[in-house]
């Protein structure tokens, strides 16, 4: 990110690299140079449905598939209105262009470097398609809070009662998998903004994970890999050019980009009312945390600050211990403003509307990873269909010890034992030295925003017991 005089007390710098502004001129005179005589692909998008806060995109790639990509996962100007298109930012990619870390004032020969002042973006040294959509993520995440509308790293789906849902999750929490529910509307399954008239995508596609993907287990994602005109990135074809979508031996990371229109229930507007609630997804590895729990405002500011979800170890035998993750805003790489801005918009946000705030634990029970088992997706998809309607708001609740937040004794159509994770533990005194490792995690992460945030926030912190 370019250090100016207008970024310099925006920008969270702990978590943004800086370069200077005479090395990023010299990286974009070496850009255009680079371009010269290429056949070059141009596409004028816009990220943000809704017109008010929506970013005019120019996209400039080397590669054709690229522009493909781009032109997927943004949202595409009606025809008319691209002879008037004005755009606010440019994003030039050049996977062949090779940086020099002395002269362009960067780490690596890949690079990635941001000017939010004149809305500039330079990639190059990498075919990651990713990239082009996290700037985009990345501008959008610095300009809206001036206007007090939220970014937000999250799916989105509404009711048919006009009822709109967020998702916040880390990777691997089921964030796609959960919104994609065929009694509802998807908005968009990875990035939203919340303004005055509601949450509305910034984008129009989707860019969903394809490893072992399956059409018995996600049946609407594995139908767009079929289709004319998604793109498959990092995906292995056998001899017939069939997709094999269970071969990781380029990597885990093989994706699908497709525009939203090809899922059956999307919206078409990308827009919806306000939130009537809010889940926050983890996957637990060590079995503490229940399969849902209902927060309050000051308590939802603090896990959204956390970001938490747990990494299984890898799978050689013997390696049984989980790894706590901690993403600030359930999105730290894409946030250039200190996490203690958003999170105050949000809990403004939440306060206005009323809204209720869920923590949904789609990770282990009955013992942390290697003794336990993963959560029944049945079980949770109950519990979410309870709190999206309502009726779990009338359950009878306790108070969680260790973490403070309230848990439903029961809900219809779930196996009850399942909502009090202790009791799902043989080894009683195991869970509470797990649930005691996993609060001190918390409280440790959480030292570095304590002075960001007032005392009811402080106050929600989890207790050891």
């Amino acid at each position: 990110v370019v250090r100016t005089a207008d970024t310099e007390n925006k920008v969270w710098w702990d978590n943004n690299k800086p370069m200077d502004q005479k090395s990023f001129d010299t990286l974009y005179a070496d850009f255009i140079e680079h371009a010269q005589g290429k056949e070059l692909f141009v596409q004028d998008l816009v990220g943000g449905a809704d017109e008010a806060n929506s970013l005019p995109t120019r996209v400039i790639t080397e590669f054709a598939w690229h522009n493909l990509f781009i032109r997927n996962l943004l949202i595409r100007p009606e025809r008319s209105a691209l002879a008037s298109f004005l755009p606010k930012m440019t994003i030039i990619d050049l996977p062949s262009f090779k940086a020099d870390p002395a002269r362009h004032g960067c780490r690596t020969e890949t690079v990635i470097a941001v000017d939010l002042t004149r809305m500039i973006v330079l990639i190059g040294g990498t075919s990651y398609a990713g990239e082009m959509k996290k700037s985009v993520f990345t501008a959008l995440n610095y300009l809206l809070p001036e206007s007090k509308v939220m970014p937000m790293h999250c799916s989105a789906n509404v009711g048919p009662a006009g009822d709109s849902a967020v998702f916040f999750g880390l990777s691997g929490t089921g964030k796609t998998t959960l919104s994609a529910d065929p009694s509802r509307t998807l908005i968009g399954d990875d990035e939203h903004g919340w303004g005055a008239d509601g949450i509305f995508n910034f984008e129009g596609g989707c860019y969903a994970k394809t490893i072992r993907l399956s059409a018995e287990a996600e049946p609407e994602i594995f139908a767009t890999t079929q289709r004319f005109g998604t793109v498959l990135e990092n995906v292995v074809l056998d001899e017939n050019r069939v997709p094999d979508f269970d071969d990781g031996s380029l990597t885990e990371n093989t994706r699908c980009a497709y525009p939203l229109h090809f899922i059956p229930n999307a919206s078409a507007t990308g827009k919806a009312g306000h939130p009537k609630n809010i889940i926050m997804l983890t996957a637990d590895a060590f079995g503490v945390m229940p399969p849902i729990a209902r927060m309050t405002p000051a308590q939802a500011m603090y896990h959204f600050l956390s970001g938490y979800t747990a990494k299984v170890a890898g799978t050689e035998k013997g390696v049984t211990e989980p790894e706590a993750t901690f993403s600030t805003c359930f999105g730290a790489p894409f946030m250039p403003r200190h996490p203690s801005e958003y999170g105050n918009l949000l809990r403004e946000l939440i306060a206005e509307h009323g809204v209720t705030c869920w923590l949904v634990n789609t990770g282990w029970t009955g013992g942390a990873y290697g003794t336990g088992r993963r959560m029944p997706i049945k079980a949770t998809r109950a519990l979410l269909t309870a709190a999206l309607d309502g009726s779990l708001n009338k359950a009878e609740f306790r108070v969680d010890p260790s973490f403070g937040f309230e848990v439903p004794v029961a809900v219809h159509d779930v196996d009850t034992a399942i909502l009090d994770p202790r009791s799902t533990w043989d080894d009683k005194a195991g869970y509470d030295a797990q649930a005691a490792k996993l609060v001190g995690m918390f409280i440790d992460n959480f030292a570095k925003f304590e002075p960001h945030v007032d005392g009811a926030v402080k106050d929600a912190a989890p207790k050891a017991a």
